[in-house]
């Protein structure tokens, strides 16, 4: 099942299910949000695919006017932001078999001579113990912050890169999306399609910059797709200037293109405690092997950033903007 939110006016949403041929919206009565959905789920133990199929409504609306309307936000938020965890772990593809074999046979030379940075080493690890049996403890992958709720741009909105960065650039990804039952237990709505959206330049002049890197805006969305994931996701990736492609690359992702179960990512992620508080949002993205800046491409404000994953839906895009700081050396202030 395909679900959306809509925000036709400010604060107030509504949820509809996108038709298999991605048309038409039906629109779900007496639903405020995604999360009101999931949560009525929860306490009747049934699933949110479930609960969208029994909820009634009759009113049809066309799903390509909403998208071209800017009316479809990211398929699940919390109304306090504070309560939205948004995270993510890299390191966790493969890529191509080509890539594959290469980074096989680099850990090999590496490894005879004793020259294996962090990184190679962590994606090692990844590889031989990223799919542990299910039920059993693998690897732990590499994780990182990106926000709360409000650093989550909704499909079709500006993705802003603060002046003081170096760089910003995509990252197409698949994202779970999951609420934290009552009684402490995650609970995976589903996945949707993701622009993580990094500084890599920041990154790559020193990994320890990583967690900065990663304090940027992101974008989720526009579907929530419930249901069994596919192993082998295949999309495509692309920067737009001026209304011509300047940058095209196929991603690959899902399970069979990982060197980790989701299982095993999913187990690292809410092992602790704190990320099992009842009532919270999160939103993780599970990472990527594609970005544009490997190719040396350096996106330009109003480039628009697509990533079109058609298992999860409808493409997601987004418009790069540069905004200035808001902050200054002295602006804090001593009570």
């Amino acid at each position: 099942m395909r679900l959306i939110q809509l925000e036709p006016h400010a604060g107030q949403f509504h949820v509809g299910v996108v038709d298999e041929a991605g048309v038409d919206v039906r629109l779900l009565d007496g639903v405020s949000s995604t999360l009101d959905l999931a949560a009525r789920a929860i306490v009747a133990g049934i699933t949110v695919e479930q609960q969208a199929a029994a909820t009634p409504g009759t009113q049809q609306l066309d799903y390509a006017a909403l998208l071209g309307s800017g009316r479809v936000r990211s398929p699940l938020h919390h109304p306090d932001p504070a309560h939205c965890l948004v995270s993510g772990t890299g390191l966790t593809h493969l890529g191509s078999a080509a890539t594959r074999d290469a980074m096989h046979q680099k850990l090999r030379q590496q490894a005879e001579q004793g020259t294996l940075t962090d990184s190679i080493r962590m994606f090692q690890w990844g590889v031989e113990g990223g799919r542990p049996a299910p039920g059993q403890v693998g690897a732990q992958p590499e994780w990182f912050y990106k926000g709360n709720g409000d650093i989550v741009a909704h499909p079709g909105a500006q993705l802003d890169s603060p002046d003081f960065a170096l760089d910003g650039g995509e990252e197409p990804e698949l994202v779970g999306l999951y609420l934290i039952g009552p009684d402490g237990a995650p609970h995976r709505l589903g996945f949707a399609v993701g622009n993580e959206f990094s500084d890599h330049v920041t990154e790559r002049s020193n990994y320890l910059y990583l967690a900065h890197s990663k304090l940027r805006t992101c974008a989720v969305g526009p579907e929530l797709r419930t249901g069994p994931l596919a192993r082998d996701l295949r999309g495509t990736s692309r920067i737009l200037r001026g209304g011509a492609v300047v940058w095209e690359k196929p991603f690959l992702t899902g399970e069979a293109n990982m060197c980790h179960s989701l299982e095993n990512l999913e187990y690292h992620h809410f092992k602790y405690a704190r990320h099992r508080r009842p009532g919270d949002v999160h939103l993780h993205f599970f990472g990527t092997a594609t970005l544009s800046f490997a190719d040396g491409i350096a996106a330009q404000p109003d480039d628009v950033f697509e990533v079109d994953l058609p298992a999860l839906g409808a493409p997601l895009r987004n418009t790069l903007r540069k905004v200035p700081a808001a902050f200054a050396p002295g602006d804090v202030r001593a009570l």
